[in-house]
């Protein structure tokens, strides 16, 4: 684990909340912190609606793309944020794991899909004040 923190959000399909989570994540914090995301069942693509309701929070995720959950990932992350993979997480002694229980987006109106995306930012605003003050205190991890 390097000097800035590695925060990680994992999901099932890496197309809609973790997505969501770390567009705000790299938008919020910059390179303060390394931000990965990824799946156990990664969808083709990112969710359009995920993709549209970011946009109207100025945060273009456009490029973003669903990637596999591998241990690697879990292994270099400082925080593992989950989102409703369960079992399908890896877990490793060492690192700080949140689990945030979030609709998933899929198949939701836009409507609810704001409602995702707001409760995703109050929750990553949460993790970056947290992050920074562990940083003030010389830890990378929360």
């Amino acid at each position: 684990m390097g000097e800035r923190p590695t925060v990680l959000f994992a999901c099932v399909h890496n197309a809609g909340r973790s997505q969501m989570a770390a567009g705000y994540l790299r938008h919020v914090a910059g390179d303060r912190v390394d931000v990965l995301s990824a799946g156990s069942q990664p969808a083709r693509e990112i969710n359009h609606l995920a993709v549209e309701v970011m946009a109207e929070d100025g945060i273009d995720i456009r490029a973003a793309q669903p990637k596999l959950l591998t241990d690697s990932a879990v292994l270099v992350a400082d925080v593992v944020v989950t989102m409703g993979c369960g079992d399908e997480c890896p877990f490793y002694p060492g690192r700080s794991y949140e689990d945030w229980e979030l609709d998933d987006p899929a198949d939701l109106p836009i409507e609810l899909v704001r409602g995702v995306r707001d409760a995703i930012k109050s929750r990553v605003d949460i993790l970056v004040a947290r992050l920074d003050t562990a940083q003030e205190r010389g830890r990378p991890t929360v």
